[in-house]
């Protein structure tokens, strides 16, 4: 397990930087990617970064307008994979069995979050396969619980036409990203001390469903969604 101690910051190394630069200018002729809303996410401090899930582009198309990095939660089988198990160590990815989520996992994203980075995860837990939002999985809440941190949404869209499941090559299709306003620290608090954590499930999930139809919408401005 690959846990960041209190005191240190995740910051950029050169791989990232490097790879960040590669996919701009691949995603941007490929996919026509756009994303707005980044100014939402706090320039220092940790955050709990919250969104749809579409394709296996998805963590790429969420740090590629970033300036700091993003610790994902991924699947801890990818770990067991030579040269891509010890890069995803490097570039801060926290690994988590979805069946039974452990609690070093969890204490991995806590002092993620209390070291001042991001951490990102995907409630759904699977990939969506016609780019609805699902229905989100309630194990991210006990992260909120024992932090003080804010949730921010995001939303994706396109991405599932890009690169569908079951799919081996990246299609050009265009994508948007929205990056949505935060629900503040003091309000999950609220909520988590009247015991209204479904309450706040169910908000973050439509946070996450509007930031999605944004998204979508400004990908097709002419359809109905």
């Amino acid at each position: 397990m690959n846990q960041v101690s209190p005191s240190r910051r995740n910051r950029r190394n050169l791989p990232w930087i490097l790879f960040q630069w590669i996919l701009q200018v691949l995603f941007a002729i490929w996919l026509r990617y756009q994303s707005r809303g980044k100014e939402n996410l706090p320039a220092e401090g940790g955050g709990l970064l919250v969104s749809n899930h579409q394709s296996f582009l998805d963590p790429l198309l969420i740090g590629l307008p970033l300036n700091r990095p993003v610790s994902f939660m991924a699947r801890d089988s990818l770990f067991r994979i030579p040269i891509l198990g010890p890069f995803l160590r490097y570039e801060f990815v926290i690994p988590i069995n979805r069946r039974s989520a452990s609690s070093q996992s969890f204490r991995a994203a806590i002092l993620n979050i209390e070291s001042g980075n991001y951490v990102g995860i995907f409630p759904e837990g699977t990939r969506s396969t016609d780019g609805a939002v699902q229905r989100f999985k309630p194990g991210f809440l006990a992260l909120l619980k024992r932090t003080d941190s804010a949730i921010y949404p995001i939303g994706i869209a396109g991405a599932f036409r890009a690169l569908p499941r079951g799919a081996y090559f990246l299609r050009p299709r265009p994508v948007r990203v929205v990056f949505g306003e935060p629900i503040p620290a003091d309000l999950i608090r609220e909520y988590c001390e009247r015991g209204a954590e479904k309450e706040l499930l169910e908000l973050t999930h439509q946070r996450v469903i509007a930031c999605q139809q944004q998204a979508e919408s400004w990908l097709n401005p002419d359809s109905d969604n």
